[in-house]
């Protein structure tokens, strides 16, 4: 398992020990045997706004973006349950969405930093939100991954 990980600035440099603990527990969770590879960067709006234009074609800056290298994978799960290197792909995140989400959502950075973390992970993953049912699945791993208690 390994996780790559780059920020713009020592300021975020804690969250690399935070997002290896994250990983760990997200493959554990999930039963996945390969030796997933991750890798993580922490930018700022100029820079995940380009990424979503070029890419998404949607010319605002977003929290987080993922590019998942099994996205169109027919054997996924197979690749996933096998033994073996697997690189799932990249997590942007934005620092800047981050830190105004946490305020908008009256809670921690760490928190907002962990929560975008788990998305952009359950993304290369396979897991989406585009359908109700699928989002239903999605968020409910989210919580307990980070350890929400209803």
């Amino acid at each position: 398992m390994e996780l790559d990980f780059v920020s713009l600035s020592k300021e975020f440099e804690k969250y690399e020990t935070i997002y290896d603990s994250l990983f760990k527990k997200t493959i554990s969770h999930l039963g996945i045997k390969c030796d997933p590879v991750v890798s993580v960067s922490i930018v700022d709006n100029e820079f995940i706004h380009k990424m979503n234009n070029d890419y998404r074609h949607i010319d605002r800056p977003t929290d987080v973006i993922s590019f998942a290298f099994l996205d169109n994978e027919e054997n996924k799960d197979k690749i996933l349950s096998s033994p073996g290197i697997v690189i799932l792909g990249d997590i942007y995140i934005s620092y800047e969405k981050a830190i105004s989400q946490a305020e908008e959502y009256h809670h921690s950075i760490e928190r907002e930093f962990s929560f975008l973390f788990v998305h952009g992970l359950l993304h290369l993953l396979g897991y989406d939100h585009m359908k109700k049912e699928d989002e239903d699945v999605m968020f409910a791993l989210q919580d307990e991954i980070l350890g929400k208690k209803d």
